[in-house]
């Protein structure tokens, strides 16, 4: 916050910011931001306002410069830059009503549940992006985990539906593999010599005999 008796060169020191090496234009610029947060302060909508000017209005300072003047982190003047002027307003009126994050609505699931099929990998990091760039709402990681829980997106129901699909191909691939096999022949009845006329029965073979002789032959 730039207090009212604070001067622009330490203003500038903020930001790493040599005052001998800004260009006539540049030096304008931040002078005159410098009296707006002089005269509207350092809380969060002024600098919103101020921030979301300077970082749109092409002035040849960097994101990181331009985030030490206004005293946000890095990323977040990055994730700010990417917000159009309507976003910036919305996101100023969910903290006035006492919301800091947008609201995740039931017609946000489609779009989602495309993106994680596109992206199996993608990080919860990465969908709270996506959500911001296609939404314009920002979401905390909980209210993202309950929706994702909700509607059954969550990376644990995926992976379950994905084991149950896995599970059931292989059973169809099993059921079909042995349809395929042809049953086994049923044992028919023992062959029947065949007995011609007046020809006497042969005697069956006793189980278990050998088909030699059983007694020793005479030695001479």
């Amino acid at each position: 916050m730039a207090a009212a008796t604070e001067p622009f060169s330490d203003w500038l020191a903020q930001g790493q910011l040599p005052e001998r090496r800004l260009t006539p234009p540049q030096r304008g610029l931040l002078q005159a931001a410098f009296r707006f947060r002089q005269q509207q302060g350092g809380d969060y909508y002024a600098t919103r306002v101020l921030g979301h000017f300077l970082l749109h209005c092409q002035s040849g300072l960097k994101v990181a410069q331009l985030a030490r003047l206004l005293g946000i982190s890095r990323p977040t003047a990055s994730r700010q830059q990417a917000l159009s002027a309507k976003q910036a307003i919305q996101q100023a009126h969910h903290r006035l009503d006492g919301r800091p994050y947008g609201k995740l609505l039931p017609r946000y699931a489609g779009p989602i549940a495309a993106y994680l099929f596109r992206h199996p990998q993608a990080s919860r990091a990465d969908l709270i992006d996506f959500i911001d760039r296609t939404f314009g709402v920002r979401v905390s990681r909980i209210a993202l985990y309950k929706f994702l829980k909700k509607f059954g997106l969550d990376e644990a129901t995926r992976q379950a539906a994905a084991a149950v699909e896995v599970s059931s191909a292989t059973t169809s691939a099993g059921s079909a593999s042995a349809a395929s096999v042809p049953p086994p022949l049923a044992e028919g009845p023992a062959s029947v010599p065949f007995v011609g006329q007046g020809q006497p029965v042969p005697t069956a073979t006793p189980p278990f005999s050998p088909r030699g002789r059983s007694t020793r032959a005479r030695s001479s």
